[in-house]
């Protein structure tokens, strides 16, 4: 790897730390990384440099032009001021982190959206050992907490990516009147009484190459089950980022870190009251190897959504692959009027 490579991963790495370290000073949980000023000087000067249009070439991206710093909003009547009331938040999938969505944070952030990415319990910059990780309560609390703080007459727009899917459905439940809509990204959008493995076993006969990645962990030895899911490195590029920039990869391979395995066998419990009365969109990736398109479809016919949009070229991780594809369906999805009184039959 040359030079320029090496700086390519040091500034996306530096970018998405920024961003970690902007959304934990604002909540107060991780205080012990304060003592960085750098990022932060980073951060202030980008926002003052000269926002440039938004290339409609279809050649490469290079450094410089990977992350436009500015896009015109989908709808060019919207009025900037409502944006305000417009807030997303992002929740990773299993080994990923906050860090994941340093584009698409960055993209919101240029149309005027509030942004916040989650790092769940053992995710991210998140420290503790995913392995003790047990409960699905356990795992997504960093995520009902978040809502549990925020204002009442607030609301917030969920996204959540591979098994985030399942971390926002147990937050919808728990806090429907504090979610204005959700949007399972590739994700596991289950049914009442469903669990992940549900979904992996419908996976067993659809993606051999996903089970080789796939390298479990017994911390409490091998007479007692998983206590956690590691990715063959090896492997992860095929697997996850068929389609992402190979700088990305690089970013991504030194910051995934290991899935828990007991929130995955918990079975989620989801009401038409709660969970059905918030409206959902599904994000399908084309190119996912994953979760392969034929899941994804198998998950939208169980549980219909309100909408269905396809990312065409994506892989299993648009925010890194189709950064561009996947910020204009956000935007689109946020500017639909919100439906009185939905329900869904679960």
């Amino acid at each position: 790897m040359g030079k320029c490579d090496d700086d390519y991963i040091r500034e996306q790495a530096r970018v998405a730390a920024a961003l970690l370290l902007q959304h934990h000073q604002q909540n107060g949980t991780l205080t012990q990384f304060e003592r960085s000023v750098s990022l932060r000087e980073t951060l202030t000067s980008s926002r003052k440099q000269k926002r440039i249009p938004r290339s409609s070439s279809c050649r490469a991206r290079s450094l410089s032009d990977s992350i436009p710093q500015h896009l015109e909003l989908l709808d060019q009547g919207t009025d900037v001021e409502s944006l305000k009331n417009k807030h997303f938040v992002l929740v990773h999938g299993g080994g990923f982190g906050a860090w994941c969505w340093y584009k698409t944070t960055t993209l919101l952030k240029e149309s005027g959206y509030q942004v916040d990415a989650i790092d769940l319990t053992g995710s991210g910059a998140h420290f503790f050992d995913s392995n003790n990780i047990t409960t699905l309560s356990q795992y997504v609390k960093p995520l009902t907490d978040f809502l549990e703080n925020l204002d009442d007459n607030k609301k917030v727009i969920l996204v959540g990516h591979d098994i985030g899917g399942v971390c926002i459905s147990y937050a919808m439940e728990l806090y429907p009147s504090k979610v204005s809509a959700a949007i399972f990204v590739a994700a596991s959008m289950l049914k009442n009484g469903q669990n992940i493995l549900d979904m992996f076993s419908v996976q067993l006969g659809l993606n051999n190459l996903c089970q080789r990645a796939q390298v479990f962990r017994y911390a409490n030895g091998k007479n007692h089950p998983p206590t956690a899911i590691d990715y063959d490195k090896s492997l992860i590029k095929e697997v996850l980022f068929n389609q992402t920039p190979t700088k990305d990869v690089e970013l991504a391979s030194v910051s995934m870190r290991q899935v828990p395995f007991g929130p995955l066998t918990e079975k989620l419990t989801l009401s038409a009251t709660n969970y059905g009365s918030i409206p959902r969109f599904y994000v399908k990736t084309q190119d996912d190897f994953a979760i392969p398109a034929s899941l994804q479809e198998v998950m939208i016919d169980s549980n219909q959504p309100e909408q269905v949009f396809q990312i065409k070229g994506s892989d299993h991780s648009p925010f890194l692959s189709k950064p561009q594809s996947l910020h204009k369906i956000l935007v689109e999805i946020s500017n639909i009027p919100p439906k009185m009184n939905l329900k869904t039959t679960i």
